[in-house]
């Protein structure tokens, strides 16, 4: 059994334009993840990256620095074995270059999307000397650690699975937005659930029954600093 640890490591807020789902003002959280175990640290999204106008301009980014951020976790960026992004959005995969020489792994149906327009910013995650590890499906990362396919808010989102002697801790990524969504609001400031007349729906709704059917003690969000934590 993995003696692996999960640390929340916030990495920024943006501020979404008008009519994005999340209470207009509030600032959006994104919360990567740095988890311990016994061969190193494995960690989970890189955040924002920086110099893009169309960025600043539409979401005004407010980021902390991730090796300062990683050192208050008492983790040095030097500490980190491998990296993986839950999806290659900007806020997600925006810091993969920090980290060279290590494997990232990333779902190869994601991967196919990285230069279509509008979907990311390539120039943040295609960087020379980076070594990206595709991967198709279920795949041990490290001892006791899981990257699963979860597609629905992206075509190849995945979620990572920690096995500790608690039970299993789930880090959704994007699967499931908020707390509250997993707990089971409907509420369109708390849930990303597509709507239903968008065709990646189904696909959401199925990974995110994948993720409960793994019974998890406690469930990590990206864009929620709150933690879901069983009851017991």
């Amino acid at each position: 059994m993995s003696e692996a640890q999960v640390l929340p490591i916030g990495v920024a807020e943006v501020h979404l334009p008008e009519g994005e789902r999340w209470p207009s003002g509030k600032p959006f959280p994104i919360v990567a993840h740095a988890v311990t175990h016994r061969e190193g640290v494995f960690l989970f999204d890189t955040g924002i990256g920086a110099g893009n106008q169309e960025v600043e301009e539409l979401f005004s980014p407010e980021r902390h620095s991730l090796e300062d951020a990683l050192a208050a976790q008492g983790i040095a960026m030097a500490d980190v074995t491998a990296v993986a992004n839950c999806h290659l959005h900007f806020d997600h995969s925006g810091q993969n270059g920090l980290f060279p020489g290590r494997p990232i792994f990333v779902q190869r149906d994601e991967w196919a999307m990285l230069h279509e327009p509008d979907y990311t910013i390539p120039e943040w995650i295609d960087v020379p000397g980076l070594s990206y590890e595709l991967i198709e499906g279920e795949t041990e990362v490290a001892p006791g650690l899981r990257l699963i396919p979860t597609p629905g808010h992206a075509p190849g989102h995945q979620s990572l699975v920690v096995s500790t002697p608690e039970g299993i801790v789930a880090i959704a990524g994007q699967a499931v937005l908020t707390r509250a969504e997993w707990l089971g609001s409907t509420d369109e400031t708390e849930s990303g659930v597509p709507r239903p007349d968008d065709e990646s729906r189904d696909a959401y709704v199925a990974s995110v029954a994948r993720l409960r059917a793994l019974d998890p003690v406690r469930v990590h969000f990206v864009h929620d600093r709150e933690v879901w934590t069983r009851e017991t």
